[in-house]
C-alpha cells in the first residue's frame, strides 16, 4: 500500500510502498477514505517528543483518520466488515497518512452518520482534545466561564462549540479575520489579539484552554479566578503527565523541571495548571458522535488536499494560517464535502 513515512526525525515526508497492515487481536484494519493534519504531525517529525514517545524509523505519520473497516482480527465484538468509522489511533500505533492501518478496536467508534468521510476524519484528534479538557479534567458546568484560546484553530473551533454545549459563557481570541467565524460557533466573547489584551479585559474565568506559547500561557493564570483550571495542550508537560506515561527518572525529573515556573505561579494564585495530551478512546468518539449527529458540534475544514499532495497539507498546518482543519483525501471515492 502508498503512506507517506519519514526516515529520520527532521526528515522530508515522503511517499512510499509498505505492506498492508494485518490485524492482531482486538485489532481491525481499516481503509483510510479521508485523514486530517494537525500541529501534532510536525512536532513528531521534527522530535519534539522523542524523549517520551520513542518511535521506530521509518515512521508514517498522521494522527486521525475515517474510514471503511475491511478485516478484523481475533476477539472484536463491535465492529464488522463494512462499517464506517473514525479514530485517533494509540499514540504509539499512529500511521493515518497511509491507505489502511490497523487499529485497536477501544481506540474507534462508528462515525457521525450525518458526516461524509472527509468531513469525519476532521474531528478524532481535536475533538477528543477538547472533551478531554472540558469535560473531563475542567468538569465545565452551565454557567462557569471559559477562555479558549486560538478560537479558529483545529482544536479551538471544537472546544467552542462543545464549551456552549456544555452551558458555559465562552471567550476565545482570534484574528480579525476570523471574528465571525468564532462568533458563529457560539463565542460570546471575542477578543481581537492583534488590537486587544485578553488579561485586560477578561476576569473571574473558571476554566482556560491553553494552545498557544508560554507569555500567553503565564497570562492567562491572571484571568483565572482562585480554584480555576489552567489546562495547556502546548506545554510544559507536568509531572502528573510523566507518570501517567511512566517516565523514567531522567525523563520525570526533565518534565518537573520544565513545568517548574509555571507550576509554582498558578499555585501562588490559588489556581490549579494541568498539561493535557490527549488518548486514543473509542468510548468518547461515540459520545461525540451523538454531539454531531444531534448538531452541536461541526467540523470546520479549511482545505482538502489529495493524497498526493500529503507534504503540501503538512505545511498549509505549519504555516499558521488554516482556520479548523486540513484534510487529506486517501480514498479516491472519498466526496468532498461543501
Amino acid at each position: 500500500m502508498k503512506a507517506f513515512a519519514i526516515d529520520n526525525y527532521k526528515g522530508d515526508l515522503t511517499a512510499r510502498e509498505v505492506p498492508d497492515p494485518t490485524p492482531g487481536p482486538g485489532e481491525v484494519v481499516v481503509a483510510i477514505a479521508a485523514a486530517s493534519v494537525n500541529p501534532l504531525d510536525a512536532k513528531l517529525r521534527d522530535g519534539e517528543f522523542k524523549a517520551i514517545l520513542p518511535y521506530e524509523m521509518p515512521l508514517i505519520l498522521g494522527n486521525d483518520l475515517a474510514g471503511t473497516v475491511v478485516a478484523v482480527g481475533s476477539d472484536v465484538r463491535r465492529f464488522k466488515i463494512g462499517d464506517e468509522v473514525y479514530a485517533r489511533p494509540d499514540k504509539s500505533r499512529i500511521g493515518a497518512f497511509a491507505e489502511r492501518i490497523a487499529i485497536g478496536e477501544p481506540d474507534m467508534a462508528l462515525k457521525p452518520v450525518s458526516l461524509g468521510m472527509t468531513e469525519a476524519a476532521a474531528l478524532p484528534l481535536v475533538a477528543l482534545t477538547a472533551w478531554q479538557a472540558l469535560v473531563e479534567r475542567a468538569r465545565v458546568k452551565s454557567g462557569q466561564k471559559v477562555l479558549i484560546h486560538a478560537g479558529s484553530g483545529g482544536v479551538g473551533t471544537v472546544a467552542i462549540q462543545l464549551a456552549k454545549h456544555l452551558g458555559a459563557i465562552v471567550a476565545t481570541t482570534a484574528g480579525p479575520d476570523n471574528i465571525d467565524l468564532v462568533r458563529s460557533l457560539g463565542a460570546d466573547v471575542v477578543i481581537d489579539y492583534r488590537k486587544d489584551d485578553f488579561a485586560r479585559r477578561l476576569s473571574d474565568y473558571d476554566v482556560v484552554l491553553n494552545s498557544l506559547g508560554p507569555d500567553v500561557l503565564e497570562k492567562s493564570l491572571s484571568v483565572l479566578k482562585p480554584g480555576g483550571k489552567l489546562i495547556s495542550i502546548s506545554g510544559p508537560p507536568d509531572p502528573a503527565f510523566a507518570r501517567e506515561i511512566g517516565a523514567n527518572w531522567i525523563v520525570r525529573q526533565l518534565l518537573r523541571l520544565l513545568s517548574f515556573k509555571i507550576r509554582r505561579k498558578a499555585k501562588k494564585q490559588g489556581v490549579d495548571y494541568s498539561f493535557l495530551f490527549m488518548r486514543a478512546d473509542g468510548a468518547q468518539l461515540a459520545e461525540i458522535a451523538k454531539l454531531v449527529d444531534a448538531g452541536a458540534i461541526r467540523p470546520v475544514i479549511d482545505r482538502v488536499f489529495d493524497f498526493d499532495e500529503t507534504s503540501a497539507a503538512l505545511d498549509r498546518v505549519e504555516s499558521g494560517r488554516s482556520r479548523g482543519k486540513v484534510v487529506i483525501r486517501i480514498a479516491r471515492q472519498a466526496p468532498v464535502e461543501a
